[in-house]
């Protein structure tokens, strides 16, 4: 299975006491850089988001997003402080008598107080946390692989169908080739021959012969043709891997770039010229199609 370095995630959970949110987003990396964002109570929990990520991925880099929201507050104990509030009443009813007022103390006057009513919080388990971040950074990572392999069986059909065209013109290369040759040798042959009539010499076929065969030496691209099936036949296998591949493919390209130069350098003829052009052409989109696969 092909993946592509690039997508996007979402999951979600509710555990009854948090509903959290995680979201991916996945770009092109040479290497596995992952970072996460997430509330400041959470960052005990990042080696182990990441840890889980790098699981599934092996490139790219992954901005991971992690909301969480307490929707219980079932850890909060609220209680009244009576040794402060019974002073206060007491105070109160003092001032009450001393100045004659009718009115008694009442709950509003005595909620105002101030530490008489105390809040406590408890700190909920590291378990609690990560059973609710779990499921929906599961659920984000799930969608992202699908969206990924769906983007690398795109990427991998682009990938053989330049594949087949480079075929093709290595298919036209082959056959044109000789003709190279064959085109050299009349060339010469009817120059040497116009060179000579006006001198009464006879061509010696022997200095042409060796003048051909080394010509021929040098324009034969014959050993860069097989060179660059094989890679070819490399680069198709590897696509029906089940592991990641951009890494081999990208050194394969550039062997391919390098052969198909080597063609380019050999031949003097401008058929051959476009036919390197087009080669290029495609080994360049293959390579930035390679760019995307993880």
């Amino acid at each position: 299975m092909i993946y592509s370095m690039t997508g996007f995630g979402r999951g979600e959970f509710s555990s009854g006491v948090f509903d959290v949110t995680v979201e991916m987003r996945a770009v092109n990396n040479r290497y596995c850089d992952i970072v996460v964002k997430m509330p400041k109570k959470l960052t005990v929990f990042e080696e182990r988001i990441k840890s889980k990520v790098k699981s599934e991925l092996s490139r790219g880099r992954v901005d991971v997003y992690i909301n969480l929201e307490e929707t219980s507050h079932d850890n909060y104990a609220v209680k009244a402080n009576y040794e402060i509030l019974d002073r206060f009443v007491e105070v109160y009813r003092s001032i009450s008598e001393r100045y004659d007022l009718k009115d008694d103390v009442s709950l509003a006057l005595l909620s105002r107080v101030q530490d008489g009513i105390e809040v406590s919080y408890e700190d909920r388990d590291e378990a609690e946390f990560w059973n609710a971040i779990e499921p929906a950074l599961t659920d984000a990572l799930k969608h992202l692989m699908e969206m990924r392999s769906i983007e690398g069986q795109q990427l991998k059909i682009d990938v053989l169908q330049k594949i087949a065209n480079i075929k093709e013109n290595l298919e036209k290369l082959s056959e044109y080739a000789p003709l190279i040759v064959s085109t050299y040798r009349k060339k010469i042959t009817d120059r040497i021959e116009e060179l000579l009539s006006d001198m009464n010499a006879e061509i010696d076929a022997s200095r042409i012969a060796n003048e051909i065969a080394i010509f021929s030496d040098k324009t034969n691209i014959n050993e860069e043709i097989v060179r660059i099936h094989s890679h070819l036949e490399q680069i198709e296998r590897i696509l029906e891997t089940d592991v990641p591949v951009g890494r081999k493919l990208d050194f394969l390209i550039q062997e391919l770039n390098r052969e198909v130069n080597t063609i380019g350098s050999k031949s003097p003829d401008s058929e051959i010229s476009t036919l390197v052009i087009e080669l290029k052409s495609d080994l360049e989109q293959i390579r930035e199609q390679i760019q995307n696969i993880e």
